[in-house]
């Protein structure tokens, strides 16, 4: 049961992903609309399934590669949902459907067993650094998809007052990641004390949080003190979403660390 939960959200991202680029390519808003109802489905699937396998788990299911990753998609889509809803940013929902089809299929790529926290894991700051890091991703994610429909949009018409919007959206997304950027860092080195004796080690995972939040401080300074924007700040977006997904995937994969179990047992970011 668990599991075809989990695919039935994979293949409703998929689908909602194909309808949504139909539609738009041959401007098609009754496709477009199916493919947000879709995407929906996707995402009830995904949040049963979380819900199911948290119960079963007897905790946040968050613990692990897979997990993280099933989660991380689920906060791109909930955010996407809030963005398009609420503050009406319909222009996004093609750039980010795909990102978040590519996380969650990334975790059905993940060993999917139930296991037990480890000792160092056990801890009330379980929840709290590990969600604000994924909602954090999501919004530069989010923020990269962004960029990508400005390109887009500016290709199409350099006047249309939209790319206006799209900017200043970008710059909100990355504004709001790296504030909770810095709460999984700071909660994280509390953590980090209590498990290991010290607040930071210069683990791989630790390094590579800083140069992400480094990297989206420095564009922040330019937005704010050299008043950048449009299109390089749009450049910036996007080409500093590899660098988060490497701080996801790469340095669990990849470098020896503290936080190496991740990718097969419990990680702390």
């Amino acid at each position: 049961m668990l599991d075809g939960l989990f695919f039935a959200g994979v293949v409703l991202y998929f689908f909602a992903m194909i309808l949504q680029f139909i539609g738009v390519s041959f401007k098609r808003e009754a496709l477009q609309k199916y493919a947000w109802w879709l995407f929906l489905a996707g995402f009830a699937a995904s949040t049963a399934y979380l819900i199911a396998r948290g119960i079963v788990a007897g905790r946040v299911p968050m613990s692990n590669q897979f997990e993280f990753a099933a989660m991380f998609s689920w906060g791109i889509a909930l955010m996407l949902i809030i963005l398009k809803t609420r503050v009406k940013a319909d222009w996004i929902v093609t750039a980010a459907i795909p990102m978040v089809f590519l996380v969650i299929s990334y975790a059905a790529f993940q060993p999917r067993g139930i296991k037990e926290l480890m000792p160092a894991l056990r801890s009330v700051w379980f929840v709290f650094h590990i969600g604000t890091a994924a909602f954090a991703y999501a919004s530069f994610l989010l923020a990269g998809a962004s960029g990508i429909r400005y390109l887009y949009t500016e290709k199409q018409d350099k006047n249309n007052p939209i790319l206006e919007d799209i900017d200043y959206m970008t710059y909100r997304l990355i504004a709001l990641g790296l504030l909770l950027l810095t709460v999984t860092i700071v909660s994280g080195a509390i953590w980090a004390e209590q498990a290991w004796s010290s607040f930071w080690t210069w683990d791989p995972k630790e390094v590579w949080a800083l140069i992400t939040w480094l990297l989206y401080s420095i564009f922040l300074h330019l937005r704010l003190n050299r008043n950048w924007k449009g299109r390089r700040m749009a450049i910036f977006a996007i080409a500093a979403v590899p660098i988060v997904l490497f701080t996801f995937i790469g340095v669990n994969t990849l470098i020896p660390g503290l936080h190496s179990y991740g990718a097969v047992l419990p990680e702390l970011l």
